[in-house]
């Protein structure tokens, strides 16, 4: 789904493959901030065009995932989880970072994501990798209804709308 496998000590980051479904599927169960997939849907990425994903892995076990979607020059983070006893360790930025520069290598200009208004950590950790407020979603999210704050990240500049 995305590029080549990074290495880094114990931890691995590669592809997220059909054979991993389950255990994502556990990890956003895990993770009651995450947007919760079922497997159905997550087998059913594999199939969408412009599907990013990542897992990382440890001693054989699946910890995190990181799954995104690239249309045109833009492209959106759809779902970031690590398992909870896995968190604060760094491995969201890890696995954030490696969807970075795949999806910059692949031309894309901006990234966005949302994120639950309440969820103070989220948005402070994707302030530390140069995310910033773009807008607010009222009502996006439900069980609770609340807004998602709009975030953006500017990888490169667009070259899409420039005066000529």
């Amino acid at each position: 789904m995305g590029g080549e496998d990074a290495a880094r000590g114990e931890e691995r980051i590669r592809d997220f493959r059909m054979a991993d479904v389950a255990a994502v599927a556990d990890i956003f169960r895990e993770a009651p901030e995450a947007a919760q997939w079922p497997e159905a849907e997550l087998r059913g990425a594999f199939y969408l065009a412009g599907v990013v994903a990542y897992v990382s892995e440890q001693q054989g076990a699946i910890a995190g995932v990181v799954i995104g979607r690239r249309v045109g020059d833009e492209a959106e983070i759809l779902n970031l989880a690590v398992r909870a006893e896995r968190r604060r360790r760094g491995q969201g930025k890890r696995l954030v970072a490696k969807m970075l520069e795949e999806l910059a290598r692949s031309g894309v200009s901006r990234v966005f994501l949302e994120v639950r208004q309440s969820n103070v950590g989220a948005i402070e950790f994707y302030e530390r990798l140069g995310f910033a407020t773009a807008g607010l979603r009222k009502d996006y999210y439900q069980n609770p209804t609340e807004a998602a704050k709009v975030m953006e990240l500017q990888l490169r500049k667009s070259t899409e709308f420039q005066e000529k």
